[in-house]
């Protein structure tokens, strides 16, 4: 697979400036939803450009998923589930970057296999 091709990481890019730029169009009441949202929504950008700039790279699958994640359950434990904008837009946002990094396992890890000359096995 080529660089800038896997549509997943597109997807988690997407997900992560949606996220960051949400503060525009909703109206939080907190501002710990606020800097939440616009610190994980940069960091899955990065995260997704890293992935589509290095392909081979699994690690940054993981890492899109666990970001993913932590914007899932950033309303909880920011205390701003209460607010409903930044909250359905954090899960939803999260959720899509969890789905998305799972996803791009399996091509990631066939990317690495075939840059490092596939699995090993011992020779007797």
């Amino acid at each position: 697979m080529k660089r800038w091709t896997r549509w997943q990481d597109w997807v988690a890019v997407a997900a992560g400036l949606y996220a960051a730029l949400a503060s525009i169009w909703t109206t939080p009441r907190t501002g710990a939803s606020i800097s939440v949202m616009i610190v994980l929504g940069i960091l899955m950008i990065a995260a997704g450009l890293w992935s589509l700039a290095a392909p081979g790279l699994v690690s940054m699958e993981w890492i899109i998923a666990v970001i993913g994640a932590l914007l899932f359950i950033s309303p909880w434990v920011g205390v701003f589930s209460g607010d409903a904008g930044p909250a359905w837009t954090a899960w939803i946002c999260g959720g899509v970057g969890v789905i998305a990094g799972l996803w791009a396992l399996a091509p990631a890890e066939k990317m690495h296999h075939a840059s490092h000359g596939g699995p090993r096995t011992a020779h007797a």
